[in-house]
């Protein structure tokens, strides 16, 4: 807390000058690790991942069970003008509250998201976004924020992401074309569906790069972690995140949560389709501010370290599968380091030892399974994914994609175990268009949508690297080289 001293003429009491103290509390941001505090959103938001390798979080959660009641009848917009605020005090509030509405007037639907009812289910469409992923949310505004703050500090940003297919596009989608950003994006070869490689590759800016790395996603997650660590490279370079372990994705996702659980009748229950946890983790958070919500499914595909996690205790990295939800095969969920910061009651040191453990033999236990009275998890299989997509578009005539399959299946087995009083919310995050094959393969049919099919036929633009850490620093160079001199 800040205390400021303010001086002014009070000419209602008859008194001259009065010194009065105010007390004016300021966000400010540290490392779940420890070495990395007193940061301001702005500097939160350029450095990305912290320099200490750990995750950028909210030195304080702030507690709006006082607003909920005026907040019920906000539209979306609305209450992220209201709810964002909250974290970030270092821009103008009348300019932030301007770059909140023009992040999703590119929307399609007229309230950003819907909610659409399926006995007893409710589906929260989060893909109404110009990249048709629940990660444009989070990533229309993210560009919007970076423009502004590189504007008005006079500098440039260099960004490197990893994609498992929607995030590449959502960023690119959020930054394409701005002169003070070029921006790279790993994605993983013959692993993300080829209408999530045209969106990203068939975009022609100047400032967009797209790197095809042969391996997993987890391979390009850990070169991007990698060069992050790389202080030197990092700041040479300018590097920035537009990954989930960003503090502004999760900070933009937070609002649907809330949105969602002031729209339902009781306390909610949200399913969330999980891969890297920063979904969800916001889900956390817009429950420890107060939101009404009664409990989070965690719903993974065969790719089941967060389930594994949750029933045991122990998180072990396995095997990659390649499913029908590929934004979920993933076994290194990079924003689980906020969640169990919080789990560790934020006791840093304790966080660091697990950490180094799991990096080291790929392996770590808390001692005990967690909790499971807010957050628990279930894994989904193949066979039950496609089952969910045939039944769901055979009772009801809706479509749902392969990821928000998953989290269907999941809270349809939790249904019978809720507790009453409560309401159900699965996140749909992706529209069915985005897997046609998968889609066909449930129900017979292939989804279009005019977005997705306007880019077939479109040249590609893409670079090919083998999965090493060096040949993606040294393309890194050439090509920002090759722009400072173009």
């Amino acid at each position: 807390m800040s205390c400021q001293n303010f001086y002014f003429n009070d000419a209602r009491d008859g008194l001259n000058w009065r010194t009065r103290l105010v007390f004016r509390s300021f966000m400010k941001y540290k490392s779940t690790r420890g070495q990395v505090a007193d940061l301001g959103f702005s500097d939160a938001l350029l450095m990305g991942l912290a320099s200490d390798g750990g995750l950028l979080v909210p030195e304080n959660i702030p507690d709006v069970r006082p607003e909920l009641e005026h907040w019920r009848d906000l539209n979306f917009v609305e209450l992220a003008q209201e709810l964002i605020p909250k974290f970030i005090d270092d821009i103008d509030s009348q300019i932030l509250r301007g770059l909140i509405s023009e992040s999703y007037a590119s929307f399609s639907h007229a309230d950003v998201v819907a909610l659409q009812d399926l006995d007893g289910i409710s589906v929260l469409e989060l893909f109404h976004g110009p990249t048709l992923a629940f990660k444009d949310v989070a990533l229309q505004l993210l560009g919007k924020l970076f423009e502004h703050v590189l504007g008005e500090r006079g500098q440039r940003l260099n960004i490197l992401g990893a994609t498992s297919g929607d995030t590449g596009s959502a960023a690119i989608d959020g930054v394409r074309g701005q002169k003070n950003i070029d921006i790279f994006i790993m994605y993983p070869k013959g692993r993300v569906s080829p209408l999530q490689e045209l969106q990203m590759t068939t975009v022609a800016d100047d400032n967009v790069h797209c790197i095809e790395l042969d391996g997993s996603f987890d391979d390009c997650q850990n070169i991007m972690k990698t060069v992050f660590a790389d202080a030197h490279y990092k700041a040479t370079h300018q590097l920035g995140a537009v990954n989930s372990v960003n503090w502004a994705r999760v900070l933009a996702q937070i609002v649907y949560y809330g949105y969602a659980s002031l729209r339902s009748s009781a306390d909610a229950t949200f399913c969330v389709p999980t891969g890297n946890f920063g979904n969800v983790f916001a889900a956390y958070l817009a429950q420890r501010m107060g939101f009404p919500i009664a409990h989070l499914l965690v719903a993974t595909n065969d790719n089941d370290i967060l389930a594994r996690f949750f029933a045991t205790g122990v998180y072990a990295r396995g095997e990659v599968h390649q499913t029908l939800s590929p934004a979920m095969d993933i076994q290194v969920a990079s924003n689980f380091e906020r969640f169990l910061y919080y789990h560790f009651d934020r006791d840093s040191d304790r966080l660091v030892a697990f950490m180094q453990e799991f990096t080291a033999t790929g392996s770590a236990s808390i001692g005990a399974p967690p909790n499971t009275q807010l957050m628990s998890s279930v894994a989904v299989n193949t066979e039950q994914t496609l089952a969910a997509m045939r039944d769901v578009n055979q009772q009801f005539q809706y479509v749902l994609d392969p990821h928000t399959a998953v989290g269907y299946h999941a809270a349809r087995k939790h249904l019978d175990e809720m507790s009453k009083g409560t309401d159900i919310v699965v996140v749909a995050t992706a529209h069915p268009a985005k897997f046609p094959d998968a889609v066909q393969e449930a129900t017979g049919f292939e989804p279009t949508h005019p977005t997705l099919e306007a880019l077939k036929g479109l040249d590609m633009h893409r670079t090919a690297l083998p999965c090493d850490i060096g040949a993606v620093k040294t393309y890194l160079v050439e090509k920002l080289q090759m722009a400072r001199e173009a």
